[in-house]
């Protein structure tokens, strides 16, 4: 069992009505349902004292997940480097959908992580590419989203360790959305899909992935890891 901490902005639910019927408990509410059957599950937010995410926290924390959109300015430097330094430690963590863009993210990628979207992306095909892979585990070939915001490439993102997910829009896009990495001692899954204005983390599809994704990135013991200089 792994201590998971589910991260959330909590501004689109309290500012948008639309997002509110489909979220009224917030973003972070099915994600944390998902997850709480087999994992020890805590919820913190941006307005939070230290976005929630104090040093205690993060230290009881074996993985990580990231939902950002809105605010991504405002999540404190000495927060995000905090953050950072725990994952170079080895917690994982799941940046979802937007948190592309989010500053830890960016930091932890050495790039501009753009893309091209579009709000309105009809249907979605999520295509298993990598079905051997763990966070595969239980899914069938695909996918299906039957509403979706779009992403396509390009994607400015470094070429992921592993390919998990590669979508597909009705509009003919395709996009790189299950990517894993490693920083350090931590494990990073990217995973795009998570819309606040669709029901994206109900579907029990995304929530095998994201049950899968904490399995695959919590910390494994290994061995010891010694720097500088030695005798």
């Amino acid at each position: 069992m792994a201590d998971v901490t589910i991260w959330n902005e909590f501004r689109h639910e309290r500012e948008d009505d639309a997002v509110a019927a489909v979220y009224p408990d917030g973003i972070h509410a099915p994600i944390a349902d998902a997850l709480a059957d087999d994992h020890a599950v805590r919820t913190a937010t941006l307005d939070d004292p230290e976005h929630g995410l104090t040093a205690s926290v993060l230290d009881a924390t074996d993985v990580l997940l990231w939902w950002g959109h809105e605010a991504h300015d405002e999540v404190r430097t000495e927060v995000v480097d905090r953050v950072h330094e725990r994952v170079l430690e080895g917690m994982g963590l799941i940046p979802l959908h937007s948190s592309h863009y989010s500053k830890l993210f960016k930091r932890l990628m050495g790039t501009s992580c753009r893309l091209q979207y579009r709000e309105d992306g009809g249907t979605e095909r999520l295509w298993v590419v990598d079905p051997g892979h763990p966070i595969a585990d239980g899914l069938d070939e695909s996918i299906e989203l039957p509403e979706s915001e779009m992403y396509g490439e390009p994607f400015d993102i470094p070429e992921p360790d592993r390919q998990v997910f590669i979508s597909w829009f009705e509009g003919g896009e395709v996009f790189r959305s299950g990517c894993c990495y490693r920083r350090g001692n931590g494990r990073i899954f990217y995973f795009r899909p998570g819309h606040e204005t669709y029901p994206i983390y109900e579907h029990d599809g995304v929530r095998r992935v994201l049950r899968n994704a904490v399995d695959w990135a919590a910390p494994t013991e290994g061995s010891p890891r010694t720097f500088g200089e030695r005798e």
